[in-house]
């Protein structure tokens, strides 16, 4: 059990030193957030895809933004683009909704610490219910790529993957 809080002050230090290094701030809240960068809360309001699906990306199962960019190179016929317009738009639309969520939860959490009224217990929730909406939101993309590498031909796949350096 040390090693277990050992473990977590390592962590709190770390993220610690990070937000005084660097101030940031929530454009749409206009509170201070001290665990996230302002680029991290962009990304999170704009359904950004953070690196989060690159597992698929390098594993042959491309993301749907970058099909879209990159439509005209891999000859996507009508359907394909319309198919793969709707996984994208689905993809963002949840992607902003649980970014929304977590920057709420880390305000919620900076708030707990900046207070002083931090406790085990409301840590612990707080930390696994962003842990939880962090997973989602990286399901979320890569569920995208899953259902994107369906709508292709292997040459398409092919193409993209020589397209985007891979």
């Amino acid at each position: 059990m040390k090693n277990f809080y050992f473990f977590l002050v390592i962590i709190f230090s770390i993220k610690m030193l990070n937000a005084q290094t660097q101030s940031h701030h929530s454009s749409e809240t206009g509170n201070e957030i001290k665990t996230l960068t302002s680029e991290q809360i962009k990304n999170y309001l704009n359904g950004e895809g953070m690196g989060l699906a690159k597992t698929a990306e390098l594993n042959h199962f491309p993301g749907p933004k970058h099909v879209l960019d990159l439509a005209k190179e891999l000859k996507l016929s009508q359907t394909q683009i319309d198919s793969t317009k709707k996984i994208f738009d689905l993809m963002k639309e949840n992607a902003i909704y649980l970014g929304k969520i977590i920057i709420e939860k880390e305000k919620q959490l900076d708030q707990l610490f900046s207070s002083g009224t931090a406790d085990e217990v409301s840590v612990k929730k707080l930390v696994t219910e962003i842990a939880k909406f962090q997973g989602e939101l990286r399901f979320t993309h890569l569920n995208a790529h899953i259902q994107q590498k369906d709508i292709l031909t292997s040459e398409q796949i092919l193409t993209y993957e020589s397209m985007r350096g891979y």
